[in-house]
């Protein structure tokens, strides 16, 4: 899909066919010309309903508001709406209330979004729903937008967008053909952005480091583990941000095994690691001013005669000792390893991601991340970059009672808690012993488990992998910067 801006109005504008959100069942703005044929046909303006007018070449849709992720909304479905037409062109002006750039942000990236089709496996592909997105710099609200400040729009919404639905590709990618070794060369690929370099390190650099935690995991596999590494450095940087993702490319639960129904949708256990690649690869695309680090530990959990056992105490790399008594809480054990080691390069801000817990899901709903930490601070600016980006979150508050559920009789610590309850937040304070004092108060953990990979459509996102945690990461990036105020 190709974009263009245009400083003219939008009925001056050729195209196949014009897009106008109808807000808030507001029928008297100048762009809505079918206003009798609105209400005879019953058009309310609803959220996520469309109308489409064909004589005088007009598709409404509804918009709640002017809000961000409304726009992002209306727009994807504006793009379903004509999915079965024969327009090729649309033009539709912009929208903006508060801030125009981050509303023309929004407009692009629910087209973006809206437009992606995972279709690798189908041997008939659909036909693109829409060639080319022209955008009128005919305000709704009469605000000035300059033809600078919406390229500069274009490209940010465009960056984000883009990386999100790279990490939907990766996860959507069946386990048979996205092994360890092959998400390693897809982070491979990254390294021909500027600044970026990609080391990929094997089993015998796992061993040399004492990741034995991470090791354990991996040993039933057929497919050897990959500890990924990309670093990012700009010329001059503001700060070290350092991402850690987990990257199962299959959770079969090991020797603890799931139930069948539970393993389908398991090839989005790697979607931590899909996610960290994206934000890293919309980090550098931008060019921004900080030092990026992501870290992937990419495996498989497989069952077999050389399989890690419930019983097992393992040696992490910090040193402390795990009691293992459900290999299926094996993310924990890979991402505690990797933590270790990105705590070597002294980072100024540490986020770990990951499908991690069944129980961030029964908490928060499936549609909503968790987000965990000691610092109120941190969290907080978190929260507030995800409801920018249109992403939903909720904060997981942790505490000593949890913790001391994390006791084992007979090593330092075990990887389940000793009771069902709270299961997302002491998975997280699990994490937190591999997590040095100085780093505490720098750490975010954030439990995707929810909206990561959902078998039904919903809002903008297709059915199966939205990239969850890529757009809120890469605006809590901007959020210092002009580029989203």
């Amino acid at each position: 899909m190709k974009f263009e801006i245009v400083n003219q109005p939008l009925y001056e504008t050729k195209a196949d066919i014009k897009v106008v959100f109808v807000v808030k069942k507001n029928v008297s703005h100048a762009w809505i010309k079918d206003k009798e044929d609105l209400e005879l046909l019953g058009f309310k303006g609803e959220s996520e309903e469309t109308l489409l007018i064909p004589n005088s070449r007009t598709l409404y849709v509804g918009c709640d508001s002017l809000e961000g992720d409304d726009i992002r909304l209306a727009s994807a479905k504006a793009l379903d709406a004509l999915q079965k037409t024969a327009f090729k062109t649309l033009s539709i002006g912009t929208y903006s209330e508060q801030c125009p750039k981050m509303s023309l942000m929004a407009l692009i990236e629910g087209f973006i979004l809206g437009s992606y089709r995972f279709e690798t496996y189908k041997s008939k592909k659909e036909p693109s729903l829409c060639e080319k997105v022209i955008i009128c710099l005919d305000d709704y609200s009469n605000t000035n937008l300059s033809m600078q400040t919406a390229q500069e729009a274009l490209k940010i919404a465009t960056a984000i967008a883009e990386a999100t639905n790279f990490a939907k590709e990766i996860v959507n990618t069946t386990p048979h053909d996205m092994t360890p070794i092959a998400l390693a060369e897809v982070a491979k690929t990254l390294s021909s952005l500027p600044n970026v370099t990609c080391k990929v390190m094997d089993e015998h650099f796992l061993k040399e480091q004492g990741m034995n935690a991470f090791l354990a995991v991996n040993r039933a596999s057929i497919h050897p583990p990959r500890l990924i590494h990309l670093s990012y450095m700009p010329k001059e940087s503001k700060k070290r941000l350092v991402y850690v993702g987990k990257g199962l490319t299959y959770d079969s639960g090991g020797l603890s095994l799931k139930p069948s129904e539970h393993m389908v949708t398991m090839k989005a256990d790697k979607s931590g690691g899909a996610a960290v690649m994206a934000i890293f690869k919309a980090a550098a695309t931008l060019e921004l001013p900080y030092e990026i680090h992501a870290i992937v530990g990419a495996t498989e959990n497989m069952i077999g005669g050389d399989a890690y056992k419930p019983d097992d105490v393992l040696v992490a790399k910090n040193g402390k000792t795990i009691e293992v008594r459900n290999t299926d809480a094996e993310g924990r054990l890979v991402l505690a390893d990797c933590l270790c080691y990105a705590q070597e390069l002294k980072p100024d801000l540490l986020v770990d991601m990951a499908t991690l817990t069944g129980a961030c899901v029964v908490a928060l709903g499936e549609y909503t991340a968790g987000i965990m930490g000691h610092s109120s601070e941190l969290k907080h600016s978190m929260q507030k970059a995800a409801s920018k980006s249109g992403e939903l979150s909720g904060t997981l508050p942790f505490n000593k009672y949890l913790k001391k559920l994390l006791k084992s009789s007979v090593a330092d610590m075990s990887n389940i808690s000793s009771s069902r309850y709270g299961g997302a937040i002491t998975a997280g304070l699990f994490l937190d012993n591999f997590i040095e004092e100085e780093n505490k108060e720098k750490w975010l953990h954030l439990d995707i488990a929810g909206p990561a990979y959902i078998e039904k459509a919903w809002g903008y996102n297709q059915c199966g992998a939205s990239g969850a945690g890529v757009r809120m990461n890469v605006y809590w990036m901007l959020e210092d910067s002009k580029d989203v105020k």
